[in-house]
């Protein structure tokens, strides 16, 4: 019985030190916190402002896509990314209010999760 309870007790840990493994002993990488917001342009004037990384905070882009489209009355919508990955598709160009509202609506991302990309670069808020 003894022995039971130490083997239980030794099982068990914190749930942070739990790695997924891959086949072959490779370590499974978290994704990094981090919002990236970026504006690209399309027919010269027309703007889209797009938003990355908010589902590595388990906020759910399809809420998040509707509460921006009302804030900013404009259209938004949720998209697959180039990299297979879910982002946000606002019409607009938003970059400096929309980071502002997910900073009051979201306490759990902070300023320094938030990243503008300016020419190819990841520039910090």
């Amino acid at each position: 019985m003894f022995y039971l309870l130490f083997l239980n007790s030794h099982l068990e840990g914190p749930a942070d030190e739990i790695v997924k493994k891959l086949p072959g002993g490779k370590v499974k990488k978290k994704d990094k916190q981090e919002v990236l917001i970026e504006r690209s342009v399309r027919n010269k004037k027309k703007c889209i402002t797009t938003v990355k990384g908010l589902e590595t905070f388990s906020i759910k882009l399809a809420d998040a896509s509707k509460i921006f489209g009302k804030k900013f009355a404009c259209g938004s919508s949720v998209v697959k990314g180039p990299s297979e990955k879910d982002q946000i598709d606002i019409q607009g160009d938003f970059q400096d209010e929309l980071a502002d509202l997910i900073l009051e609506k979201y306490k759990e991302v902070t300023s320094k999760h938030i990243y503008f990309v300016e020419k190819e670069k990841k520039v910090p808020m």
